[in-house]
């Protein structure tokens, strides 16, 4: 937690801020290593506290090595917290208060406002550009979490016939993961077959699954709070002509970025060297979904792709490359894999066969 303090408190003093306060769940687990779903941590040049209410005040003395304070309300509502909150940024001597635009909302933001003399200053993104790089501890986390979700895949090979619906796939998909020692809470599989998959984001339904169905398989693992994120194509004998060129397509354009991503790419490379295959096969109009993403604490966090921003791989990021081609009512597919940034290139964590897979 020292480093990510220390890289954190670099951002104030560039702004110029003389306390930060941060109450996005995800950033404040990360910064203090506190999980309970209700805390704010205050930070200064040399000091760190963090607040939360009776149910938590046991838990997070023992998961951070702040000062932890208990708000006197003793409640589990979180407004009340900012009262203890004012209190605290008084006694820390804050002037300018940084806070989190994103996950502050806007009545918590006038509470603060109307109980503290602290100039509450805007601020975006400080602990996510933190987060997007990985420690040694994280990578494991996410290697573990990648390899239960490999297996499960691999699994769920053995399973897929025809007659089963897509809930039956995505429940074997998750039991395997909680058999395995992963969770799959907040992320239930997509499982989309026949026409469906050309739904980017078709979650599993009851339809049952058909002799020719093409079917994309999006799904991740969370191991210790970090996430994995693959996706799939296997096909219930051989897919029709057209699809089968949509498929390969898509498995062209994921090969192409993921053999040449290392670090020192910005986004519009990425991006280019995925879609370079997609417009040359005439198919990236029909390719609605990015390029890719980080992932970490979150499914989806920094660095997020995209042509109009200019950020930059640097080694020991863990992102996805996910291209995709939809066609509405015919059918879809998505490759997408979990790749480790390194000097030299990147290393792929998820190494399932991404080749079309014919039941």
């Amino acid at each position: 937690m020292k480093r990510r303090l220390e890289k954190l408190r670099k951002q104030m003093d560039e702004l110029q801020i003389d306390g930060m306060m941060i109450n996005g769940d995800w950033n404040r687990r990360y910064i203090s290593g506190f999980t309970g779903s209700n805390g704010v941590v205050l930070i200064t040049a040399n000091d760190a506290r963090c607040i939360t209410d009776y149910r938590y005040f046991e838990q997070a003395s023992k998961q951070t090595d702040m000062g932890v304070v208990l708000h006197e309300e003793h409640t589990g509502h979180k407004h009340k917290i900012y009262d203890e909150v004012a209190k605290q940024v008084k006694d820390m001597g804050i002037k300018l208060l940084g806070f989190e635009q994103q996950h502050l909302n806007f009545g918590s933001h006038a509470k603060l406002d109307g109980l503290t003399d602290a100039e509450l200053i805007p601020t975006y993104d400080l602990v996510e550009n933190v987060r997007m790089v990985k420690s040694p501890e994280e990578i494991e986390h996410i290697r573990v979490s990648s390899k239960i979700a490999d297996a499960a895949f691999v699994h769920v090979l053995n399973v897929i016939r025809p007659g089963l619906t897509e809930l039956e796939v995505a429940g074997e998909i998750e039991n395997f993961i909680k058999r395995n020692g992963g969770v799959t809470s907040t992320f239930s599989p997509i499982v989309a077959s026949g026409c469906r998959s050309s739904l980017p984001h078709g979650r599993a339904s009851d339809k049952v699954l058909e002799k020719g169905d093409m079917i994309t398989i999006d799904f991740g693992a969370n191991y210790n709070g970090y996430w994995s994120d693959i996706s799939r194509v296997v096909s219930l004998g051989e897919p029709n002509a057209q699809l089968n060129e949509v498929y390969q397509a898509v498995l062209r354009s994921f090969n192409n970025c993921a053999s040449n991503l290392k670090a020192g790419w910005t986004d519009q490379e990425v991006d280019k060297y995925m879609r370079d295959i997609l417009i040359e096969t005439g198919f990236n109009k029909l390719s609605g979904t990015g390029t890719g993403h980080g992932i970490g604490l979150e499914v989806h966090e920094k660095p997020l792709f995209s042509v109009d921003s200019e950020k930059i791989l640097l080694p020991n990021m863990v992102v996805t490359i996910e291209p995709g081609v939809y066609l509405k009512g015919i059918g879809g597919a998505r490759v997408e894999d979990m790749l480790l940034i390194t000097e030299e290139g990147c290393e792929v964590l998820s190494p399932s066969t991404k080749e079309l897979v014919v039941l």
